[in-house]
């Protein structure tokens, strides 16, 4: 990224607020002279010294000098900022290389560059240069962390040029920005063996459609360089002329993973929040199922489609695709996502209205019997639907739901969802792996996860 010159050459460096501006950047140096030469010219008055008002008028006039020539002086000055790599994934570091060159015909005196990063990735980097030559450049680098997933602009960049005598400096910033885009961690999950109507696709394997769709069975007339092999010869009998049957495409099995962000849902902040491990886990989620070949959807409690609602990771064009690229565009959208100010999932279940089916994974927060009844309702017969809930018991501080996780785990249940609830001790690889088996899809509402003490509530050692 090229930054602007610095400073800007045009009229404002002339006129009297850029000159203005020029004195307010004397240093204390600077300051410390003009006020010694005004006590020498005002001692000299009074004592009748001139040998002293010669001094004053040298140590007034030096600054003033150092101010205009600073001032006047058409340095040209570009930088150029490198993000490598610019997506992280939360926790990681990247670096960001600076390289400021001198483009003017004069040299430059000590630069002290500064660049603008938000506060979650660390105190401002400075750094001090030495003088430039004309022509001249120097490069620096800094390395920046962003614990927690986001977006966060790095820029604009901040010069402080000196004069030699050190009486002034004058500090300009750039106007370009970089962006970095920190990802939630996504988790390797294992595969399942799903029932309903993701059995036999799960695996990641293709169904097959008819252009028109799964009803489009009606074979048309036969065109020049059709395949013979492909001639309908039932079809040909009944209607008198040659027919043939229509060409099949391929289409990825759907999937749609649901992530409740209601504010009121979740307690607590910060990368151990239990809303950024539903993120996290939702993340992991929809790159396993891209992996595996699916398209995926993200859908949130508004009702707003993250990816649009024909979801990525399908057929654009004819062409499946990228799956690198499928799962950047998922995990960049869920970067940026929040904490949402709705206090029902009823726009979701009305995004979800009349949807043909394919797979649904549902990550929601604490839950009411209401919710946990509207939550059970997404589930279309004959479709596979997982859900993974917050538990309160497990994060304290939760300010809706019941004492635990088993009366929405029960209506989910009742309802054929694969529920299962989620703690901050159980890996969620283990928690996936625990929803393709028996235990998992059976009507215990956290069977299999370790401390539940079944409907009574937590047994004597709570949560493991």
């Amino acid at each position: 990224m090229t930054e602007h010159p610095y400073p800007p050459e045009g009229p404002a460096d002339g006129d009297g607020g850029g000159l203005r501006a020029a004195f307010g950047g004397l240093t204390t140096r600077g300051r410390s002279f003009l006020a010694a030469g005004a006590a020498a010219v005002v001692c000299s008055y009074v004592l009748g010294q001139e040998g002293l008002l010669r001094v004053g008028l040298l140590l007034a006039v030096l600054p003033v000098v150092c101010v205009l020539v600073l001032h006047r002086t058409r340095h040209r000055i570009t930088g150029d900022r490198v993000l490598s790599p610019a997506r992280v994934i939360a926790g990681q570091e990247a670096q960001v290389r600076l390289r400021v060159a001198n483009v003017s015909r004069v040299p430059t005196g000590v630069l002290l560059v500064e660049d603008q990063v938000p506060w979650v990735l660390g105190p401002h980097p400075r750094f001090t240069l030495d003088r430039m030559p004309a022509g001249g450049h120097r490069e620096v680098a800094y390395r920046v962390r962003a614990d927690l997933r986001g977006r966060y602009p790095l820029g604009p960049l901040r010069l402080r040029l000196t004069d030699p005598f050190g009486m002034c400096e004058v500090s300009r910033g750039f106007g370009g920005h970089a962006l970095l885009t920190a990802v939630p961690y996504c988790e390797p999950l294992p595969q399942l063996r799903l029932s309903g109507d993701a059995a036999g696709r799960g695996d990641g394997s293709l169904r097959t459609l008819a252009l028109a769709g799964d009803d489009d069975v009606i074979p048309r007339a036969y065109r020049h360089g059709d395949d013979v092999r492909r001639v309908n010869w039932r079809a040909t009998a009944r209607t008198g002329e040659l027919m043939v049957r229509r060409e099949e495409q391929q289409r990825r099995a759907q999937a749609t993973v649901l992530l409740d962000t209601r504010g009121v849902a979740y307690a607590g902040a910060g990368p151990g929040a239990p809303f950024e491990r539903a993120v996290a886990a939702a993340a992991s989620v929809a790159v396993h199922l891209l992996q595996l070949g699916f398209t995926v959807r993200l859908l949130t409690d508004t009702g707003a489609w993250l990816s649009g609602p024909e979801g990525v990771g399908g057929r654009a064009g004819g062409a499946a695709l990228d799956p690198a690229d499928a799962a950047g565009a998922l995990l960049d959208a869920l970067a940026v996502v929040d904490h949402s100010e709705g206090l029902d999932l009823s726009a979701a279940h009305d995004a979800l209205r009349g949807d043909t089916g394919g797979l649904l994974v549902a990550f929601v927060g604490g839950l009411t019997d209401q919710e946990a009844a509207r939550v059970a309702a997404l589930r279309r017969r004959g479709t596979t639907a997982l859900a993974f809930l917050l538990d309160p018991v497990a994060w304290p501080g939760a300010p809706l739901g019941h004492p635990n996780a088993f009366v929405p785990l029960r209506t989910l249940h009742a309802a054929g969802w694969t529920a299962l609830a989620m703690t901050p001790h159980l890996p969620f690889p283990a928690l996936w792996q625990l929803a393709g088996t028996p235990a998992g899809r059976g009507g215990s509402a956290a069977a299999g996860v370790p401390g539940y003490g079944g409907p009574g509530g937590p047994g004597p050692g709570g949560w493991a």
